[in-house]
């Protein structure tokens, strides 16, 4: 392969990843900075937690066939009003609490997926009757009132705030290091190179199709960077937030699921081909009725995530959620069609999404310029998508 057609492979590969890195800069450049200060990697994270949860549950979705999730943007909403009136109205503890959230989300889940997968309501039309009906039900019982708080403090504690220093940072020319930040991404970093490496030995043994020693030492550069850039902001925005956490521990489960386990490449494959997928002994209702499932439980967690914001559950949580993780995923390259996307491209989508709301907000745009801005990102990832097949499939 010519040197050229490497350089047009890898911009093809990563397009969104540099699209990303660019809008940064634009950003960082039209606010004079503010973009790059650490309370703006901060906020990119607490603001957007729950874009990365909900866009996981999407990928799943959306991977069995270009499925979509309408509800759960108005799934939060309800389910962070009943545990707002377990927990403050009635007095229950925050252990009570979340597990009543979390029963309500198994419950929704098995019903949705229920309809969906064994009695084949299409998913749009089943997803779109809990749009209409869980908002409105969670407003009715709030009884007018527009939020329910404040919300137990050890509930709060569990999603938001920020790790404390355990190593005693520096305080270097008036500014407090969190040295637990920079020790996080250290670790974090040298995982990083030990699993590409070992994955690019093991694809070497099975006689598989590996990437070159050069390209897996530039990844790993580049990667850890981001990592260290990240940590280091975060130990002087005072720690990594809680918030992070639990994204990081979300998406590598799902990453592990989706690319090492049989369950994760049958969503893959009914995507592809659901008759093929069917008559090959695989159990393709159940597959789907997990989606579904698994959907609500994420839909849980960024209930809480929410909730643990605001300190409170209101009648507004929620608004535009599901419109939020859709764009992740397709601006991530999750195909609209089903049986591809990958979770590290949600993330660069998800990502995305949420620099462009920072950015747009840092320069005081009108919040419905951001919207008009986000459906082109959407319709231009989808075109690109549509045209990038078309010319593999000329080819």
């Amino acid at each position: 392969m010519k040197v050229k057609d490497k350089i047009l492979k890898i911009f093809k590969e990563n397009t969104m990843l540099i699209v990303l890195v660019l809008v940064v800069l634009f950003f960082n450049v039209m606010t004079n900075g503010t973009m790059l200060l650490p309370s703006q990697f901060n906020a990119l994270i607490t603001q957007n937690a729950y874009v990365y949860v909900l866009a996981t549950g999407m990928l799943m979705c959306m991977l069995t066939g270009g499925n979509i999730d309408l509800s759960c943007g108005s799934f939060v909403c309800f389910v962070g009003v009943i545990g707002a009136k377990v927990m403050v109205t009635n007095g229950a503890s925050t252990p009570v609490g979340i597990l009543v959230m979390l029963l309500i989300g198994v419950i929704y889940g098995c019903l949705l997926g229920f309809v969906i997968a064994y009695i084949n309501i299409p998913p749009w039309i089943a997803t779109l009757a809990g749009f209409l009906a869980l908002r409105g039900w969670g407003v009715a019982l709030m009884h007018g009132a527009s939020n329910i708080s404040p919300l137990p403090k050890e509930f709060c504690a569990m999603f938001t705030g920020k790790m404390n220093d355990l190593f005693g940072g520096p305080r270097i020319n008036g500014v407090q290091y969190n040295m637990t930040s920079i020790v996080i991404g250290l670790i974090a970093s040298v995982i990083v190179v030990l699993l590409l490496f070992r994955s690019r030995a093991t694809k070497l043994k099975k006689g598989y199709v590996a990437d070159s020693l050069v390209t897996v030492i530039v990844k790993c550069v580049l990667i850890d960077f981001v990592i260290m850039l990240f940590a280091y902001k975060f130990s002087l925005a005072g720690g990594v937030p809680y918030a992070l956490i639990w994204v990081a521990v979300i998406v590598l489960i799902y990453s592990f699921i989706t690319s090492k386990t049989d369950v994760g490449r049958y969503f893959y494959t009914i995507g592809g081909n659901a008759e093929a997928t069917r008559l090959s002994g695989i159990d393709t209702k159940k597959i789907m009725f997990l989606a579904y499932l698994n959907m609500a439980v994420l839909t849980v967690i960024s209930a809480f995530l929410t909730m643990s914001r605001f300190s409170a559950a209101n009648s507004t949580a929620g608004t535009n959620y599901e419109m939020d993780a859709i764009s992740a995923c397709v601006v991530g390259g999750v195909s609209a069609y089903g049986g591809s996307g990958t979770v590290f491209g949600m993330i660069v989508g998800a990502t995305l999404i949420g620099v462009i709301n920072l950015g747009m907000s840092l320069m005081g745009i009108d919040a419905n310029w951001q919207k008009v801005v986000k459906g082109v990102v959407l319709l231009g990832a989808v075109v690109f998508e549509i045209l990038n097949n078309r010319k593999n499939a000329i080819k």
